[in-house]
């Protein structure tokens, strides 16, 4: 890491540390507790409990009273907003997502490139009683989302070497995976049934710069609703939106659905 001043900088151990705990935190489906970070991360039991409270202090994490056990705390949705009304391609796409939800009537997300996956920085909601609910800052399962498909299609970055089962409708064999990544690039689009949560279906397709993939955009919604038909016909709608934000370069190299 170079500074400012071109003199290479240090990286500071305690903050590492309270990111790995950060880090476990916001993976983990459920709340943990501090012995089970400190197993996660490998950093001693006592050093978990004084980062977790620091932590807890700053409201970056919450301890929850009636189990004792720790999840990501509202600072963080605060910082995350700040950072995210930075992000041009939000203002950019969020016409696409309220077209695409007023078309279809399902709830749309923007998706981010994050590390080995993506992160979601917006969405509008379905207006429909029965809803998929989205959550800004989820990060995607590679191989148990459409978003995540569409990252493995669209960039280098190998698919997990243990793929997780999260219903049984989950893909978990690599040759399977494999054929359906290269769907993906074909039509240029992805579908996940039921793969991540029992009865949410759901599509995404890219957004592509001349060199790279910029920006997911999925539609998800109830399986009993956004059904096969359902997801197809929305899948062209979906492509033509993508299409529309990525550079003309970068348009050629989608398939048709």
């Amino acid at each position: 890491m170079t500074t400012e001043y071109g003199a290479r900088a240090r990286p500071v151990e305690t903050v590492q540390r309270a990111i790995a705990v950060l880090h476990e935190l916001a993976a983990s489906p459920v709340d943990l507790g501090h012995k089970e970070i400190a197993s996660r991360t490998g950093i001693n039991g006592s050093t978990v409990s004084r980062l977790l409270s620091t932590l807890v202090g700053d409201e970056l994490v919450s301890r929850v009273e009636a189990t004792g056990y720790f999840r990501l705390g509202p600072r963080l949705v605060e910082l995350g907003n700040a950072a995210l009304a930075r992000v041009d391609i939000r203002e950019q796409c969020r016409p696409h997502l309220e077209a695409l939800t007023e078309a279809t009537g399902e709830t749309t997300t923007l998706s981010l490139p994050y590390r080995e996956g993506t992160i979601t920085v917006d969405f509008v909601q379905s207006r429909s009683s029965v809803r998929s609910v989205a959550e800004v800052g989820r990060p995607s399962v590679a191989h148990a989302t459409a978003t995540g498909k569409v990252f493995l299609a669209y960039t280098d970055t190998a698919a997990p070497r243990v793929l997780a089962p999260y219903t049984d409708r989950t893909i978990t064999d690599h040759r399977t995976l494999e054929a359906q990544i290269g769907e993906i690039r074909r039509r240029g689009w992805a579908q996940a049934v039921g793969e991540r949560e029992i009865g949410l279906n759901a599509i995404a397709c890219p957004v592509l710069s001349s060199t790279s993939l910029r920006a997911i955009i999925g539609i998800q919604g109830p399986a009993q609703r956004f059904g096969p038909k359902a997801m197809r016909s929305a899948a062209r709608m979906l492509r033509d939106h993508c299409l529309a934000m990525s550079q003309p370069s970068s348009s050629a190299t989608s398939g048709q659905g």
